[in-house]
């Protein structure tokens, strides 16, 4: 017969697996059909398990874990239907701080990518100047050549709020863009990406050659920043479904990429609302003369702190550090 240590130590990797099956559910909104069904199983598993070891150890070490498992799967399988209101917050304090972490690597190589290429339009037009035509219209240069930026006159020619709307559905275009053409195995992400940075780097060289790329600088600082950034996560989002694709490992593709593009749908989103505040600022701020230029570089650093900040944990971090202090200060002396 079994001994009550013989029988703890064959069901142990299947309690853990039940554990790490239940963490995957708690932080996930959108688990998978498998896992479900496997919980609903575990969930009378456990509990036919806990029914054993408080007969075998009552309040022993492995009564109390079962117990919290057992109550663990209770609350995740009959809590009720979040509200659209806790699913907004949980996405901002959990969902994307983890997914962002996930892409870390991404999000470097692509960055990388991105510089790397707008350092060689940079070159590419400095010492070829008479390429700027490749990337420039006419009219941007030969605007530039009168001492003209074509960004001059634009609250002139159009108003600030067509002006808003018309650089955040260009903005956001782009960025999808740079996402969903990572399902060609991440090809397409790494041309957009690349062909983006190329032409950034090279308009700037094409106005430094008549002395105006500060005035160009001051016209994107406020709003550049997190719009750029937002591309480049964007890309990272495409690397990863062309990742997804390539390289399923244990899964399916088919279920690989619905995970990827899931986790990428959320990271799009939230980009996507900064990008709405991105093309208010371009619209309102960067070309306007009323604001100085300390002004604008100001914006745009505590906006792209502000990006970076909800994108890293911040946000999370205080209310968890918030509540650490709520249950101190309520605790008994």
């Amino acid at each position: 017969m079994a001994t009550p240590e013989s029988w703890a130590g064959d069901k142990l990797p299947e309690w853990r697996e039940s554990a790490e099956r239940l963490t995957r559910i708690e932080k996930s909104k959108h688990s998978s059909r498998d896992d479900l069904l496997k919980a609903v199983h575990s969930y009378g598993e456990i509990a036919r398990d806990l029914t054993v070891a408080e007969r075998l150890s009552p309040g022993g070490k492995l009564t109390r874990f079962l117990k919290q498992l057992y109550a663990r799967y209770h609350r995740a399988l009959h809590k009720k239907p979040g509200t659209a209101r806790q699913s907004f917050k949980n996405l901002f304090l959990n969902e994307i701080v983890d997914i962002t972490w996930d892409l870390r690597e991404q999000i470097f190589w692509v960055t990388a990518l991105f510089v790397a290429s707008l350092l060689a339009g940079w070159w590419l037009i400095s010492t070829y100047p008479e390429l700027a035509a490749l990337l420039a219209s006419e009219q941007m240069i030969n605007g530039a050549a009168r001492g003209e930026l074509w960004t001059d006159d634009l609250l002139n020619v159009v108003p600030s709020s067509v002006l808003a709307v018309q650089i955040l559905t260009n903005n956001i275009i782009v960025s999808l863009f740079a996402a969903t053409l990572g399902v060609f195995y991440g090809l397409g992400t790494i041309y957009i990406m690349g062909l983006n940075g190329l032409m950034i780097g090279g308009i700037f060289a094409m106005v430094a050659q008549y002395q105006l790329a500060g005035r160009l600088f001051e016209f994107v600082i406020a709003h550049g920043v997190v719009e750029l950034s937002v591309i480049c996560i964007a890309g990272a989002v495409g690397v990863s479904l062309g990742a997804s694709i390539a390289r399923p490992g244990n899964q399916t593709r088919a279920r690989s990429f619905q995970q990827a593009s899931t986790r990428a749908a959320k990271l799009v989103f939230v980009c996507a609302l900064f990008l709405v505040g991105a093309g208010i600022i371009e619209g309102y701020v960067s070309p306007s003369d009323a604001y100085p230029f300390a002004f604008k570089v100001f914006v745009g650093i505590v906006y792209f702190l502000l990006f970076a900040a909800v994108l890293g944990g911040v946000p999370r971090r205080l209310l968890a550090a918030r509540r650490a202090n709520g249950v101190r200060s309520g605790a008994a002396p």
